[in-house]
């Protein structure tokens, strides 16, 4: 039998045409009609943190062909977490060489000096440890043992492989993928329809490139263009769209920058790792988004041979997946209740160290008086435990109220209640039972009160309420009448000012606390009312000064004389000093000298000055019979610089009386005039206005 090396190079050099002309296919056993090996490997275990573990309990490779292999590759297909998870090769295994890949999570174990055998891969897979820097990890790992390059996936039993293709299209790596094989499977471009296909294939790949989505059939629905999901819709819409299964878009995409129509992983660095986005099927000329190769999927394909080439173990570790805190009022024995992933839980007193207490899902404790906190884990006895979880029992205190009584509250205003809780929240009612809470707090002030009222202060200390709520009684008392006061004073007058109510406290704006105070010449105050129940009330007084009158001017109209003053107020009014009036207007049907009196109603002062009534006959009867002969103002006496000229309708100066000269005979030149009008032209002196007239002589 020849060596595998041997057999190698004859499948290469059968092959050298497909090499040259860019059409290699990584499958040289089926051509040479030799027998894939069959891998068998057992040990699913339970892994305790700070500890390695081996990753198989047992491992065989069984072929009828061959006795070795170029590589043996282990890789944590599932649940690997980069940077705490490792796989190491520990023991003296002198033929064989390992190499970790922290990125793929892949540990390879190759000849030191020529291809190893198949006894010698085995050992070294039995010593092959698993552990994790992380103080307390979690899940599952799963191992996948393989005899080829290929990433193995064991949850569907998929290889996925990354061609490198600097710069190739979308369409020729659909192309290039579809003639691929792998030990007789049927190559794809990789359809990606799970998160552990997601990491396997994109974030634990060597590389980003091609896989087989596109929505170039109809713009916005996504389908898988290759393999056994032709035809399957993962994405509807774009940016904002939704998925019916599974898709892995990185964040803003699929943006449809410039027709891109196509999937592509996302180069390392660029958004989130393994990440899809979609570019045009030729894609950038350089940069990340240059094509690098693309992803081929094995497996699934109609007419696929069933293979034995890979095997996979699992360990999980145990995890506490729920956990219940209880709460209780008052003293109390509680049932905690915790979950795990898998496994008993343990339940512990204290954080760390010691034995359990008790084990199972649920824990009932003794009786509780003060809030207790137990912790569980559920790793088998014996593991070096990790971060223990916290359960507590909480033991509420149910609360009681210590109220004050509040004083007597006055009518038309509200009152202050104060209560104190001793634990917990105090809440404020109008009902004794039922209703809902009005106020919360030590303090509640109630709206305005007139009537007597009862509220009632409940507390709750985390649900636990208190025994009773606690009533706290307001009475309310009325407040005598009190109104503000205006009072009218004579300037400078001093006047006494009357709270208007016995008995209570007194504050005046001056500063007294009696019942009554005198004026001290403001014309503004005020006295803050306290009845004996602590009410307050406020009355103002306001002083307002009547003004001294002062006659200004006496307008005289034929008969009417208005008494004009300077100032306004509440003045009355009189022509002879005795009878008095509220009107300033007098009507005086003689002529003659009067005075005007004015005074104020609250006698704060007077003012008067003389005026005269002139009355200028509308006609006169010169006719000698000793009766109106003659035409004269009489009041002209009160007035020496008086002149009155008097004038015929033709305008003819006829006379001019004055003080000296005060009548007219109705004559010129000594003959008597004719029965007609005549004009006047009346000017008192230089000071008052003419005034202009006309009487008649009847004969």
């Amino acid at each position: 039998m020849l060596p595998k090396s041997i057999k190698i190079v004859f499948f290469l050099l059968s092959f050298l045409p497909n090499i040259v002309f860019g059409n290699y296919n990584p499958t040289p056993k089926s051509s040479l009609n030799n027998v894939a090996p069959i891998l068998i490997a057992t040990g699913n275990q339970v892994y305790c943190p700070a500890t390695s573990i081996n990753i198989v309990t047992d491992f065989t490779i069984t072929d009828p062909d061959d006795t070795g292999i170029d590589a043996l590759y282990i890789q944590i297909s599932q649940g690997y977490v980069i940077g705490q998870d490792q796989l190491v090769l520990t023991g003296v295994h002198t033929t064989i060489l390992s190499s970790w890949n922290p990125t793929l999570g892949k540990l390879t174990l190759t000849g030191v000096a020529s291809q190893p055998t198949y006894t010698e891969l085995i050992a070294a897979v039995k010593d092959i440890k698993y552990s994790s820097s992380s103080s307390n990890p979690s899940g599952i790992r799963n191992f996948s043992i393989t005899v080829g390059q290929a990433n193995y996936l064991p949850s569907n039993g998929h290889y996925y492989q990354f061609i490198p293709n600097l710069g190739v299209t979308w369409s020729s790596a659909k192309n290039l993928a579809q003639t691929s094989t792998y030990y007789g499977l049927q190559g794809y471009l990789a359809t990606i329809t799970s998160s552990d296909e997601a990491k396997i294939s994109g974030e634990q790949a060597s590389g980003a490139g091609w896989i087989g989505g596109s929505d170039e059939q109809q713009e916005g629905i996504w389908k898988w263009m290759t393999g056994p999901e032709t035809g399957t819709i993962f994405w509807n819409g774009s940016i904002n769209g939704s998925t019916p299964n599974f898709a892995f878009w990185n964040s803003g995409e699929p943006n449809n920058l410039g027709n891109e129509n196509y999937t592509h992983v996302t180069a390392p660095g660029v958004g989130l790792l393994g990440s899809w986005n979609d570019l045009s099927n030729n894609g950038e000329t350089s940069g990340n988004y240059q094509p690098k190769g693309y992803i081929v999927e094995y497996g699934g394909m109609p007419g696929d041979p069933v293979l034995q080439i890979s095997t996979s173990t699992i360990i999980t570790i145990p995890t506490i997946s729920g956990f219940t805190n209880l709460s209780s009022c008052g003293s109390s024995s509680l049932t905690l209740n915790a979950s795990a992933t898998n496994g008993i839980v343990n339940w512990y007193s204290t954080p760390s160290g010691g034995i359990p207490i008790a084990n199972g899902n649920n824990f009932t404790t003794p009786l509780l008086t003060t809030t207790t906190t137990y912790y569980v884990d559920t790793y088998p006895i014996g593991c070096l435990t990790g971060i223990r979880t916290s359960v507590t029992a909480t033991i509420n205190e149910i609360p009681t109220i210590t109220a004050t009584n509040p004083n007597p509250s006055c009518k038309g205003f509200s009152a202050t209640l104060s209560a104190l809780a001793s634990a917990g929240t105090l809440n404020w009612y109008n009902v004794i039972s039922g209703g809902t809470i009005i106020a919360t707090g030590t303090n509640f002030t109630t709206p305005i009160l007139n009537e007597n009222a009862t509220y009632y202060a409940e507390a709750n200390n985390n649900g636990c309420l208190s025994i009773n709520r606690i009533p706290i009684n307001i009475t309310v008392v009325s407040f005598p009448s009190i109104n503000d006061e205006t009072i009218t004073i004579c300037k400078d007058e001093i006047v006494t000012l009357n709270a208007g109510i016995a008995n209570y406290d007194y504050l005046w704006s001056t500063g007294a606390t009696t019942q009554s105070i005198l004026s001290n010449g403001l014309l503004n105050y005020s006295v803050v009312i306290t009845s004996p129940e602590g009410c307050i009330k406020t009355k103002n007084f306001t002083l307002v000064e009547n003004p001294i009158p002062i006659i200004k001017t006496i307008l005289v109209e034929d008969i009417n004389a208005t008494i004009i003053t300077e100032n306004g107020g509440d003045f009355e009014y009189s022509i002879d000093g005795i009878n008095y009036q509220n009107s300033n207007t007098f009507s005086i049907p003689q002529g003659g000298l009067f005075t005007a009196f004015v005074r104020d109603n609250k006698s704060c002062g007077e003012d008067k000055e003389d005026f005269i009534i002139l009355l200028l006959p509308k006609y006169f009867t010169p006719n000698n019979d000793g009766f109106n002969d003659f035409w004269t103002v009489d009041e002209m006496k009160y007035y020496p610089k008086m002149e009155i000229t008097i004038f015929d309708r033709y305008g003819k100066l006829l006379t001019k009386l004055t003080p000296s000269n005060p009548t007219w005979d109705g004559k010129l030149k000594q003959k008597p005039l004719p029965a007609d009008d005549y004009w006047y032209i009346l000017k008192i002196d230089n000071t008052e206005p003419e005034r202009k007239g006309h009487f008649s002589i009847k004969r």
